[in-house]
């Protein structure tokens, strides 16, 4: 289960912002994940449960943004929704496609205190 180790990426993150503000706590963070990001969101959460304990992010409040993927396709230039990386495009069936968003990990916010 890689969520455990993107967990605890999450925290580390968490704990050097937290220090740097001078705040004990954390209570909100804010998650950007896309659909492509390989993530298996309840994996995420009990992994979740389980690492934030006695931590700054043990009280703090998740949100996560799920980012829609999309790609565009190389030979017509179609931009559409993407389900599966390989996913063709629905307009000409071609699979050549640039990936335009939906392979996000990222903290966005974090409220402290």
């Amino acid at each position: 289960m890689h969520e455990l180790s993107i967990v605890m990426g999450i925290l580390k993150i968490a704990e050097t912002e937290a220090a740097k503000a001078g705040a004990k706590k954390v209570d909100l963070i804010e998650l950007e994940i896309g659909t492509l990001a390989g993530i298996e969101f309840q994996a995420l959460d009990f992994a979740w449960s389980k690492a934030v304990k006695d931590t700054v992010l043990e009280s703090a409040v998740k949100k996560i943004d799920k980012i829609e993927a999309k790609g565009q396709c190389m030979e017509c230039d179609h931009i559409f929704t993407l389900e599966h990386i390989y996913d063709p495009c629905p307009k000409c069936q071609n699979y050549l496609k640039g990936i335009l968003q939906g392979k996000e990990l990222r903290v966005k916010a974090l409220e402290v205190t």
